[in-house]
């Protein structure tokens, strides 16, 4: 039997910077525009989720209606990931990229 190196800590694997950026890289949030919802009910939806005024969410989905999207949020992967799943339980047409 083979003798084990008088250490036993264990390596781990080095996390790039690419990887580690990536975590710390911001994410937009993007609504798409569908024939099913109501604008109104998109409006009430992003100003739930975010906490808009409705100024802002209305002009928010007014882009969703006419430019077929809108980036409605930009942060961090994590809480991107949330407001899509948020968003997809209220039948929105929604994803997540890396901003830049």
């Amino acid at each position: 039997m083979a003798a084990l190196p008088e250490t036993d800590t264990e390596v781990l694997p080095e996390i790039s910077e690419e990887e580690s950026s990536d975590l710390d890289q911001p994410w937009h949030v993007i609504v798409f525009n569908d024939p099913v919802n109501l604008m109104s009910y998109v409006t009430m939806v992003i100003r739930r989720i975010f906490g808009y005024s409705r100024e802002k969410a209305e002009t928010m989905m007014l882009d969703v209606h006419q430019k077929g999207k809108c980036i409605v949020w930009t942060g961090l992967k994590e809480q991107a990931e949330l407001y899509v799943k948020q968003l997809q339980e209220h039948q929105l047409s929604s994803s997540m990229k890396k901003a830049g």
